[in-house]
């Protein structure tokens, strides 16, 4: 058989398949995202700060001063 792999977006849509997957009898296994939650946040929020323009830039040049 083939593996399935499926990337829920929340909460809700996680616990739906899991009691889709039980109620049909199929095995199944989860894994815990490896990285830390806070440090997951950190680096969205840094990219939502690029993308409204909070970011500095830093010429390449200078990044060898």
């Amino acid at each position: 058989m083939e593996t399935l792999i499926a990337h829920p977006k929340n909460e809700e849509q996680a616990t739906a398949l899991k009691a889709v997957m039980k109620a049909l009898k199929i095995d199944f296994e989860t894994e815990e995202n490896p990285y830390n939650p806070e440090f997951v946040k950190d680096i969205l929020q840094a990219r939502e700060d690029i993308k409204n323009g909070k970011g500095v830039k830093i010429a390449l040049e200078d990044l060898w001063k």
